[in-house]
């Protein structure tokens, strides 16, 4: 899943994620808004023609949304790694 990295600040990450849809991107939603350090997460689908969705990330204090949203995939992976086929 390629990302391009459009919003990289000090407590705000804003990423689009190429070829996604909101399936996937709501697993991320709805984990990350239930992590104490978020103070908002969401995405923008855009158009499904015309453009790719963008996914918006605000925390609170001192915690690093990159570093969050990393280890919220290291957890996603842990967790459909145990799935059998």
């Amino acid at each position: 899943m390629p990302i391009i990295v459009l919003l990289r600040e000090k407590n705000e990450l804003r990423l689009r994620f190429i070829g996604e849809s909101h399936t996937s991107l709501q697993i991320f939603r709805q984990r990350l808004n239930a992590h104490k350090s978020i103070d908002f997460a969401n995405f923008i689908p855009g158009h499904p023609l015309l453009e790719d969705p963008e996914f918006y990330i605000r925390t609170s204090g001192k915690a690093n949304p990159e570093k969050l949203m990393k280890e919220l995939c290291a957890d996603l992976q842990s967790e459909f790694a145990s799935l059998a086929v």
